[in-house]
């Protein structure tokens, strides 16, 4: 039988009987399993948050974020020596090869510009290593952006390059009666007296005195544009549009080796000189035109005659002295 236990009520002057004892002592009870429970639970989480505790799942993942970190620092040398390159490339691309083909260098804040507007990053924010990340990411945004506009740039060259080959090509750079055929130059361009008329006029290009059926050359490579005799004074006639604004015209030929539409190369024979058309003796009747306006031809035998030669030819072409046309 358990003790009754009594407490003495001072105000009625009387004892009375404890009956809530037990469901007291049941209160505290859980009141401190309570409380111990709330500070076990504040200390475990507090012991989670130091390097005190850690699991084997934290120290792997520990070591990951070392180990990514170390490939990040790697990461970025490289990007240092390939920004390098790259820059190495920039500089020749800008001040050699876009000089040869005499066109605009690109700027360097087009080459190395970021990215503006929206906020590419967002997603690599918020956590310990953003800044690390973020950063890393930007310089490869960047240096992808150098290659796909150097890359762009080299097609731009190689396209030039392709271009300046034809156009070299083209020039008519030749004479177009060898030397060891020729009798004499026996006209320039410029003010000459006319073999008929005697009237001091325009000769629009370079008469090359030579024996009939003496093999004429394209000077440049091109297409045979006209092969007929329907010009007024140039008898048997060729032209060649060479591209690139330029054309070239062979009068007074006894006969043909090309026709309408043939494509040439320079050197080919095109014809045979002749004496057709408004014409004194046989002789080549030889232009260059260049965008639509005739030009000296002398100004273009670079191709197959040395100095000495191009000295004596230019001082009996620049004499003003009687045409053969």
């Amino acid at each position: 039988m358990s003790k009754v236990k009594y407490y003495y009520d001072s105000e009625n002057l009387a004892y009375r009987r404890i009956n809530n004892l037990k469901r007291r002592k049941f209160g505290m009870i859980a009141l401190f399993l309570l409380s111990a429970a709330l500070f076990g639970l504040l200390s475990f989480i507090l012991l989670l948050n130091t390097s005190f505790l850690e699991t084997p799942k934290d120290k792997f993942l520990t070591r990951e974020l070392d180990v990514l970190k170390i490939q990040y620092s790697i990461l970025n040398k490289k990007m240092d020596q390939v920004d390098d390159v790259i820059g190495s490339i920039e500089d020749r691309d800008n001040n050699l090869y876009r000089v040869y083909f005499n066109t605009s260098p690109i700027p360097e804040e087009q080459r190395k510009a970021g990215f503006g507007g929206v906020n590419r990053y967002k997603e690599l924010a918020g956590f310990d290593n953003s800044e690390l990340v973020i950063n890393t990411t930007k310089r490869v945004d960047v240096l992808s952006k150098r290659l796909v506009i150097q890359s762009k740039s080299l097609d731009e060259i190689l396209k030039l390059a392709k271009e300046k080959s034809k156009l070299l090509a083209a020039i008519p750079a030749i004479q177009p009666v060898r030397n060891e055929n020729l009798r004499r130059v026996a006209s320039g361009f410029g003010y000459r007296s006319d073999p008929f008329t005697k009237i001091r006029k325009f000769h629009e290009g370079m008469d090359f005195s030579a024996k009939t059926g003496t093999p004429i050359f394209a000077t440049g490579d091109g297409v045979v544009a006209r092969a007929d005799n329907s010009a007024s004074g140039f008898g048997n006639h060729i032209v060649i549009r060479h591209g690139f604004g330029y054309e070239t015209l062979y009068g007074h030929l006894s006969k043909y080796k090309s026709r309408v539409g043939q494509r040439v190369n320079r050197g080919d024979i095109i014809g045979y000189v002749g004496s057709t058309g408004r014409s004194e003796a046989p002789h080549l009747h030889y232009e260059v035109h260049k965008n639509g306006e005739v030009v000296n031809p002398l100004n273009f035998y670079y191709g197959n005659i040395s100095a000495a030669e191009y000295v004596a030819i230019s001082k009996i072409a620049n004499q003003e002295n009687q045409s053969l046309d």
